[in-house]
């Protein structure tokens, strides 16, 4: 488990690439696909840095709570900002509530590999997913 801090920053460089693409197409993105990638960004965003970072320090359920939440609510925020208001409110909200509950669901799977690699497998799958829908748009 000594490579979390890695996976961690791989994942935050796979959104920072997914959002300059989005960014440069913004405008060919219809409401509905905005709204949804919002709110697939902040969620996962949440999950995914919820259970490393509950996994790198697992007794430290309240900072790692504030920080995962913190982290799902701008995830969810920057991505809704590019598309209208709606769908920035949107994609903060659902990021502060996977923010909340990832650190939760992280100390119930108690340090699983098999968790960890499922989390991150659906994670990167649907990355894929919103590239291939903004792409087809």
């Amino acid at each position: 488990m000594g490579n979390l801090g890695l996976l961690l920053y791989g994942n935050l460089v796979l959104i920072v690439i997914l959002y300059l693409y989005l960014n440069k197409i913004r405008k060919l993105i219809g409401f509905q696909l905005g709204m949804n990638i919002s709110m697939l960004i902040g969620g996962f965003g949440a999950i995914s840095t919820g259970v490393l970072l509950i996994y790198q320090f697992p007794l430290k359920f309240v900072i790692v709570t504030m920080i995962t939440a913190v982290v799902g609510m701008l995830f969810g925020a920057i991505f809704g900002a590019l598309f209208d208001y709606q769908t920035f409110l949107t994609g903060y909200i659902n990021g502060l509530m996977m923010g909340m509950m990832a650190p939760m669901v992280g100390a119930a799977a108690n340090n699983s590999v098999h968790f960890l690699l499922f989390i991150e497998v659906v994670f990167l799958f649907s990355l894929v997913l919103v590239f291939l829908s903004a792409k087809n748009t």
